[in-house]
């Protein structure tokens, strides 16, 4: 690995607080991922690998997680990721316009960085924040009722280096490295800087206090008496069949009685008795020898 001593240093200890908050080790593995995060600014193989020694996994098990989740960076990130929710309501909202604008201004589409290194550009999922559709987040800090030009206006302020505030949450917009040890476990203290949630998502309590609503009372079941299994079935044994004994016949038996499968010598053969295909009489064109006709004897002149 790359890593400096001192770097590699603070690592370990991290990472031994992270361990340590779990029954087995390898459950670690997501926050320290956003802790190898914090130092690259993406998974790099260095991180792969030292997650893996700290956990006692394979290089193939850390990557399988680490490229399944979006959060968790395949190559150097911004110094901000702009996400922008197009999924459906904000999308409805202008989500798409928004991502549209931005993709346009900057020069980047998903996924992709500005040639300053500034931004990251991403269409992101929904951000469970619908009531303030439509919503563009800034390293998972809120960004409310956004449009076009709004949004623009807060990407340029990030690459100038301008402080920015979310609407909602801590009172500044930190960087993705620093973000990514928030989400390791360590807090930075600005969790509640921003105050309680905003009126939209309060309007139903309002609502309920209001009218004085209230939910309904649980109904708490009764237990279900507990059943016994049932003794397993045992089936009889079947009865014991005694071979019955038979007197063969004798050739002065009833010699007029005939075999199953047999028939009279002068008939025809009885149907599944044995026979011979040379002794059956043609009956059709194919059946017949050439230059014989259909019942003509061999040897008959036609």
């Amino acid at each position: 690995m790359t890593y400096d001593a001192e770097v590699l240093t603070s690592l370990k200890s991290d990472a031994e607080a992270i361990v340590a908050r779990y029954p087995d080790p390898r459950s670690g593995l997501l926050p320290m991922l956003h802790l190898v995060q914090s130092i690259d600014g993406f998974v790099s193989p260095d991180g792969i690998r030292f997650c893996a020694e700290q956990l006692g996994l394979t290089p193939a098990e850390v990557s399988a997680v680490a490229t399944f989740y979006t959060q968790y960076k395949r190559h150097p990130n911004g110094t901000y990721t702009v996400g922008v929710c197009t999924n459906t309501l904000c999308a409805i909202m202008g989500g798409d316009a928004i991502f549209d604008e931005l993709s346009e201004h900057l020069g980047v589409g998903h996924d992709e960085t500005t040639e300053d290194g500034a931004i990251t550009l991403e269409r992101v999922e929904c951000n469970a924040a619908c009531d303030y559709a439509p919503v563009m987040m800034v390293n998972w800090e809120f960004f409310d009722n956004q449009t076009p030009e709004s949004a623009a206006a807060v990407a340029d302020d990030l690459r100038a280096g301008k402080p920015v505030r979310p609407t909602r949450g801590a009172d500044s917009v930190c960087t993705f490295k620093q973000m990514s040890r928030v989400l390791a476990g360590f807090p930075d203290g600005r969790a509640d800087e921003g105050g309680a949630p905003g009126e939209p998502s309060l309007a139903g309590l309002r609502l309920a206090r209001e009218n004085d609503w209230t939910a309904p009372p649980v109904e708490r079941a009764e237990p279900s008496p507990v059943v016994e299994p049932a003794p397993p079935v045992v089936e009889p044994a079947p009865p014991v069949v005694e071979p019955v004994e038979t007197t063969p016949k004798h050739d002065d038996e009833d010699s007029t009685s005939s075999t199953a499968g047999s028939a009279p010598a002068d008939g025809p053969p009885t149907t599944g008795a044995p026979g011979s295909s040379a002794e059956r009489k043609p009956t059709t064109s194919s059946d017949v020898t050439p230059g014989d006709a259909p019942g003509a004897e061999k040897g008959e002149a036609r």
